[in-house]
């Protein structure tokens, strides 16, 4: 690939991060602060010391996990934006394997990731079960599941999983240390979040660009009537994204739960789900770029904690930025969509009739 094909590839993304920060510079400025001095204790809040800078790999963790998930169900043309659900579901099942099984370390941190993993499929599953034979839109039956899923959480926080005595919003009980991941010193990352995460990425990579099955499942997301008339059983295909997708969100949300919190709480899903989806846009739904995104937007998560005591500034200044990116990503993408439309429509005169999502079991 020589510079230009290059050029041409990327040159959309630049745009957008360009405009991003020319928008994140005048804000800043707005608000009475120095960009650069902004950046600065953003990167030092984050990257700073051994223990902040593993405090952005926990966040790192679970926001791959749930990204690399979405790109699975994203290849199928299916909107999992009830991916949320599927990390709260996931931790559940993880915790319900720390709380209850004894044994050594090892055995129960394998044991609750997997319970994680088939926790979130089985979230995913059901909204897929909705999609597929119920002909429920999966954006209405994946956030109808993650409200389900989230009453479950405060439920088991407040009930039946309480603390002795009381109930409280903080959480259960702290998990055995045996069912905590293990950590690299004194800092709170874990090798095992982190090796998870690196696996998922390569997994999903290989899966939707060397195997036949990701070749049937992009089929399937390109156009469901036509995958369907040459025997892909598209049904089959659909359920099949949901469960894998929504399984490394039940992944991230055992990492949460078992590596982070150390116990269930309420808010075990941190947002990761919704921002995991703007990770996933942003890398153009290829899994090559969803690390280093999702570490940017680990970055701005962790270090604009330090603003409010460095700069007097909120903390929910880095949330913003991270909106401006996305928003100049979308609507450069949609500049360049709507070129290659008109380009198109010369070339090959008028657009066929759209296919309705569905109609194809």
């Amino acid at each position: 690939m020589n510079f230009a094909d290059l050029w041409k590839r990327s040159r959309t993304g630049v745009f957008a991060v360009a405009m991003a920060l020319v928008v994140g510079i005048l804000l800043l400025l707005v608000a009475g602060a120095n960009p650069f001095e902004a950046l600065g204790v953003i990167i030092d809040g984050s990257l700073g010391s051994t223990a902040r800078f593993g405090d952005t790999l926990m966040v790192w963790a679970p926001l791959v996990l749930a990204a690399a998930g979405l790109l699975i169900t994203f290849a199928a043309g299916l909107w999992n934006i009830g991916v949320e659900g599927q990390i709260v579901f996931g931790a559940i099942a993880a915790s319900l394997v720390a709380r209850e099984v004894s044994g050594p370390t090892w055995l129960i941190v394998t044991l609750a990731l997997l319970a994680g993993f088939a926790g979130g499929g089985f979230w995913a599953f059901l909204a897929g079960l909705l999609r597929t034979y119920g002909k429920v839109n999966e954006i209405f039956g994946g956030l109808g599941l993650f409200f389900v899923a989230q009453a479950l959480a405060v439920y088991l926080v407040l009930g039946p999983w309480k603390r002795p005595g009381v109930a409280s919003t903080s959480g259960t009980e702290p998990f055995p240390r045996e069912s905590w991941l293990p950590t690299l010193g004194s800092t709170r990352l874990s090798w095992v979040a982190v090796l998870v995460a690196v696996i998922a990425v390569l997994v999903v990579f290989y899966l939707l660009r060397g195997t036949r099955f990701g070749l049937r499942l992009k089929a399937v997301g390109k156009n469901m009537r036509s995958a369907f008339l040459l025997g892909i059983p598209t049904g089959r295909y659909m359920l099949a994204a949901f469960a894998l997708g929504g399984g490394l969100a039940g992944l991230a949300g055992a990492v949460q739960a078992t590596g982070f919190h150390h116990k269930l709480v309420p808010s075990i899903s941190g947002g990761y789900g919704f921002l995991a989806i703007l990770v996933a846009m942003l890398a153009g739904y290829a899994a090559r770029w969803i690390a280093p995104i999702a570490f940017v937007f680990a970055m701005l998560a962790v270090g604009s904690t330090l603003l409010p005591l460095k700069l007097g500034l909120d903390s929910s200044v880095g949330g913003v930025l991270q909106g401006v990116l996305v928003l100049f990503t979308i609507l450069a993408q949609g500049w360049q969509a709507r070129r290659q439309n008109r380009s198109d429509g010369v070339a090959a005169g008028p657009p066929e009739p759209p296919i309705v999502p569905g109609e194809v079991g």
